[in-house]
């Protein structure tokens, strides 16, 4: 479950605004800490929308981790992925630690197979070609073969965590695009994907007037005389 549902319009949003654009309406809000650091994509060209569902590692100690097969029925890093459900996005507090994997190809295809929407680590994945080879959207802070209990012990899910310095609380929105991921509370993010699907019809406007040799001055930002041009305009095309 999730403590929030967005509606059809604003999931088909999300999956059309950028990160860029979400950062921007989420700062007119005061949320100025919201964009992932050092978390990229394997895969540019696949969108990633969904709520997020946390894991917290924390560093391995060698009475307790130092292992290269696992319970799948103990493990907290394993029952989360067998309960993560459909539309939620695996959100890996790893601490941005990338001396070993966090997660591998096996997992992130079983989470695939569950309907979950996306992987996000600001740790490394090992596997990570066939994992780039995989329709899922997949995000990390780096590549690693090395198993994860060498340096990662997975202490919780479902709670607040930390990831690529950003807070993310359980069922939080998570969009992410070529650029990285943007985590949005959830209480704001119908609000935030009216406004940022508005504001990238109007960039995409503004860039042609720009291309098309206007000033800045004036256009970006846009004054008045701009804006009442944009609103004369049919849909996003320039009048």
């Amino acid at each position: 479950m999730v403590p929030m549902e967005l509606t059809p319009e604003s999931w088909r949003k999300l999956h059309e605004v950028s990160t860029a654009s979400l950062t921007s309406e989420l700062l007119k809000l005061g949320f100025r800490n919201t964009f992932m650091a050092g978390v990229r994509p394997l895969r540019a060209d696949v969108r990633l929308v969904g709520y997020a569902f946390t894991l917290r590692y924390i560093p391995a100690r060698e009475d307790l981790d130092f292992q290269v097969e696992y319970d799948n029925w103990t493990n907290p890093q394993r029952v989360a992925v067998e309960t993560i459900g459909p539309d939620q996005v695996l959100v890996i507090d790893a601490r941005g630690q990338t001396g070993a994997a966090s997660l591998g190809h096996i997992l992130c295809t079983r989470l695939m197979a569950r309907g979950a929407a996306g992987l996000v680590t600001d740790g490394a994945l090992r596997d990570s070609p066939a994992i780039a080879g995989l329709a899922f959207p997949s995000y990390a802070g780096g590549a690693h073969a090395t198993t994860s209990s060498v340096l990662h012990h997975p202490a919780d899910f479902g709670l607040p965590i930390g990831c690529g310095g950003v807070m993310v609380q359980p069922g939080d929105v998570m969009v992410g695009d070529g650029e990285g991921v943007v985590v949005i509370p959830a209480e704001v993010a119908e609000d935030v994907a009216a406004r940022c699907y508005e504001r990238d019809r109007l960039e995409a406007w503004l860039q042609r007037r720009v291309a098309g040799g206007a000033s800045i001055r004036g256009t970006y930002p846009p004054d008045e005389e701009t804006l009442a041009e944009y609103g004369a305009g049919p849909g996003d095309d320039p009048p």
